[in-house]
């Protein structure tokens, strides 16, 4: 059996989508999210936009996307692993609407560090302490 840290991201983000397929069919805007550490998703799953209640009840999306519009949801999904730096930790998240009968996507891309990693690989020194001084 392989395991997720032997699957590139962009296999990773195909897996997620078909995951969601069911889901987004009956969705036409949310926003899809993925965390990854280490280059590896871990959660990942939609945020539905605000549901709205009229007299006591909520109504239910009547259509949500279709299996053409998801697959260009997926393509542009892949396509902005592209834009993602160095980075090894953070989430992406991918908002979506049918606009005009097609899936429009904004992506944001978010990088995580953590100080505690930075300490172990910059450790102090005295030319650190000396500009250490000055920061206060």
């Amino acid at each position: 059996m392989m395991k997720t840290e032997q699957l590139s991201l962009a296999r990773q983000i195909d897996l997620v989508f078909k995951e969601l397929q069911e889901e987004l069919s009956g969705l036409s805007s949310g926003t899809v999210f993925v965390q990854i550490r280490n280059n590896v998703i871990g959660k990942f799953g939609i945020r539905h936009l605000p549901l709205s209640g009229r007299k006591g009840a909520f109504a239910a999306e009547t259509e949500g996307l279709t299996p053409e519009q998801q697959a260009s949801f997926r393509l542009m999904a892949l396509e902005s692993l592209k834009y993602k730096r160095r980075w090894t930790h953070g989430e992406i998240s991918y908002e979506f609407a049918v606009r005009q009968g097609m899936v429009i996507v904004d992506a944001t891309l978010e990088s995580n560090y953590n100080m505690a990693n930075l300490m172990i690989r910059y450790p102090r020194n005295s030319q650190s302490d000396t500009h250490d001084q000055f920061l206060g």
